[in-house]
This record gives structure tokens, C-alpha cells and sequence, in this order.
């Protein structure tokens, strides 16, 4: 007799298995009877059992496995609880950036309408040591301010000289360099008080209002990149360097060379290129010529950081990691992540010598640079109708803001 394997399905017969389990059962009853049936009773045997199977078949497709809608269906369910919890696992992530960089809450903007607006946008950018090995712990060693006009959706970055000489500051009641603020700063409340400090003096010397500032240490800067694996550039002009301006007096490039051409840096050799001061050509010296290095750099990383989700997602985790002991702000996350679609400069503003600034030296010997058509050393205004000029000229050809924060340095 017929016989089910035990693991299938006990599948309903079908009406013809029903007609073939009939007829067999007749020819059976014939050959018990001792009529002989032949060829016949073997073919309805065959018959029958295919159509068993059929049905057993058709079974398993109805209740042994799951219909294709259905797998669908969970499919998406699951994709939609892994982004559920990828996303809560993110913003835990963002959170605790924010808690370590910010003092504004997580769940905040104070960007959000501005870009919107019609005003001007002054984001100030602070570069500093930050450790005794670098030298001028706290002086702040780069300073831009980037102006982010609503209107236009276009930046412009401004370089400060941090040998720009100020007076007329109750910050500095000897008078001081500009990039001294945000070390008096520090000294009297920390990273916080140096970051309103600084904003403080540049609003004086620049006119312009100044609504937030970024500061990070070039520890920060190097770790960043090597967090995305390093970076690669596209070097305008071969130049050697010192960090000693003893070395540099007498044309020894104990730093290195940075060769003209693509290049391949590391966070080490970034932070050099970035910081580079003496150098061996005139072009390369000077605070506008490292202002532009440090963009090619951080445009490099923002090709490495990618755009958009999901693919810049690993990449900018590693990002708050590598910032969250090295970058200091009074905007949020959620700020940040704005503002970075606005901080490609599509154009620079210097603060040439022999146009706006003229170098002097102070009754004590040190170098500075002060306020061309001054009236007296505290009178910016020049200074401030220069910038208001520079910034009422129109941009001819704006490039997408695409490149992350100057601050690096």
C-alpha cells in the first residue's frame, strides 16, 4: 500500500486523487478475486501517487512556507526596526558629542532660522595648541571668521593676522596681539570664556557681529584625519618649512618639504602643512597662505566624510570621536550639522599689508600689524570700512558651500 512520508504535509486529497484511490482500490479487490488486471493496476498506482504528491506539493507552498507577501512585509518591518534602532543608537552618539563640546542643549538651533534670513551669519573659527609641546598653549594661532550671507547662500572667509595689534580693550589694559584674547580667556574661565573673549575683540576690530565661535587644538585637526584614514591634496607650490623662526633667519628646513602635486597626508604631516609659518617662498608665508592650506585640507576631508545619509554615517561617527576632546563650541550638534552645508568659502578676504595693514614694531621689539588711515591706535574704523566694502562686492561665480570648518590649524 500507498504509505505518506512521516515529515510532509497532510495534504486534503484532490478529487482526482480521490478517483485514482478508488480505482485502485477496485483493481485490488479484482486481483484478490484472482482476476489479473496487468499493466493496468500498475499504471493506476503510478497515477495515483504522483497525484498524491501534487497534493502534498501544493500543501507546502500553502502552509509550510511563508507566501512571498509575507516575507516582503517582514522584511521591511525589520528594516524599519534597524533604522528605528540604528537611529536612537545615533543620536545617543550626537548627544554625548554634544555634552562634551557644547553648552547649548542637544535638542536646539540657533542656526536654523538665521540661515534662513535675510542678515548676515559671522561664525568665528579659533585655532590654538592646546598643549605645552606646541608652544603658545593658548594663543590662538589661526583665527577666521566666516560670513555666511542667507540672501546669496554664498561664504566668505575672512583671515585675521594674529599679529594684528589692538588697543583700546579693557581685555588687554597694556594693549595686545589679537590672537592674545583668547589665551587671557582662558586663563579666566577656560575654553568658554575664550571663545566669548575672542569674539569680544574681533567684534571691535572687525565691526562685524560675531553670533558664535568654534575653537579646536591642533591635536583635534590631526585626529581627525587620521580617523578617516588621511587625506589627499592637491599642493599649488612646492615649499620647505621650520617651526623655528631662528631656523627660518637662517634658511634651515629642519620641518620638511611639501612637494608640489598631488599629496597623501597623514594627521601628523596635515597638521604640519596646516600650521606651516616660515617657509621657504614668500607666497607661503603668512596667516592668508595658511588660512588657504588649511581649507585644502579640510576639503579633503569633507571628500572623505562624504555627503548625506547613509554613506557618511560611519564616517561621521568617527568624526565626533575623534572631535569630542578637541572641539569646543557654543552651538549645538544638530548646529554643526547645519552649518556645514555653508562653510565652502566661495571667496577670501585677506588683510593685505600696504592696503589695510602696515607692519610696525612695538616699543618692546615685537612685530605687529596695525591699522592703516588710523587716527589713533584704537580707531578700526578703516578697518571696519574695508571689510563692509570687501563684503558689499558681489561673488560672480558662487560655488556650492560644500567643505567643512577653517577652525583646524
Amino acid at each position: 500500500m500507498f504509505r505518506r512520508d512521516a515529515g510532509r504535509a497532510q495534504a486534503r486529497p484532490s478529487a482526482r486523487t480521490r478517483r485514482l484511490q478508488a480505482a485502485v482500490a477496485r483493481e485490488e479487490r479484482l486481483r484478490r478475486r484472482g482476476l489479473d488486471t496487468g499493466l493496468r493496476h500498475e499504471q493506476l498506482i503510478a497515477a495515483r501517487d504522483a497525484s498524491v504528491r501534487a497534493d502534498e506539493t501544493r500543501a507546502d507552498q500553502g502552509t509550510g512556507s511563508v507566501p512571498i507577501r509575507n516575507v516582503l512585509l517582514a522584511g521591511m518591518l525589520l528594516a524599519v526596526a534597524g533604522i528605528a534602532v540604528s537611529g536612537v543608537l545615533i543620536w545617543q552618539r550626537a548627544e554625548a558629542f554634544n555634552r562634551a563640546v557644547s553648552n547649548a542643549p542637544a535638542f536646539s538651533s540657533a542656526l536654523l532660522g538665521p540661515l534662513s534670513g535675510t542678515q548676515p551669519v559671522n561664525i568665528a573659527f579659533f585655532g590654538y595648541a592646546g598643549e605645552e609641546g606646541h608652544g603658545g598653549t593658548y594663543l590662538a594661532d589661526s583665527i577666521n571668521v566666516l560670513s555666511i550671507d542667507p540672501n546669496t547662500d554664498t561664504t566668505t572667509l575672512i583671515a585675521i593676522p594674529r599679529d594684528l595689534w589692538v588697543e583700546g580693550q579693557p581685555l588687554f589694559p597694556e594693549n595686545a596681539k589679537i590672537n592674545e584674547a583668547f589665551s587671557v580667556g582662558w586663563d579666566a574661565g577656560g575654553v568658554r570664556q575664550a571663545g566669548e573673549d575672542g569674539v569680544t575683540v574681533l567684534e571691535q576690530v572687525t565691526g562685524l557681529q560675531i553670533d558664535h565661535w568654534i575653537a579646536l587644538d591642533f591635536d583635534g585637526l590631526a585626529a581627525v584625519v587620521d580617523a578617516v584614514g588621511g587625506v589627499t591634496i592637491e599642493n599649488p607650490r612646492g615649499f620647505s618649512y621650520t617651526m623655528n623662526e631662528q631656523s627660518f633667519h637662517n634658511s634651515f628646513w629642519d620641518g620638511g618639504t611639501f612637494n608640489a602635486g598631488t599629496l597623501t597626508l597623514d594627521g601628523e604631516q596635515a597638521l604640519a602643512y596646516a600650521r606651516a609659518r616660515y617657509t621657504s617662498i614668500p607666497e607661503e608665508i603668512g596667516d592668508f597662505a595658511r588660512s588657504e592650506r588649511q581649507q585644502r585640507i579640510l576639503a579633503a576631508l569633507r571628500t572623505k566624510l562624504g555627503d548625506g545619509f547613509p554613506g557618511s554615517i560611519g564616517p561621521g561617527l568617527a568624526l565626533m570621536d575623534a572631535l569630542s576632546t578637541h572641539l569646543s563650541t557654543d552651538l549645538s550638534a544638530i548646529d554643526l550639522a547645519l552649518l556645514s552645508s555653508h562653510l565652502s568659502p566661495d571667496r577670501r578676504v585677506a588683510l593685505p599689508e600696504g592696503v589695510i595693514l602696515e607692519a610696525t614694531t612695538t616699543d618692546d621689539g615685537r612685530y605687529v600689524l596695525v591699522v592703516m588711515g588710523r587716527t589713533d591706535g584704537s580707531d578700526y574704523a578703516p578697518l571696519h570700512a574695508y571689510l563692509a566694502d570687501q563684503l558689499a562686492q558681489p561673488i560672480e561665480t558662487p560655488a556650492p558651500s560644500t567643505l567643512a570648518s577653517p577652525a583646524g590649524s
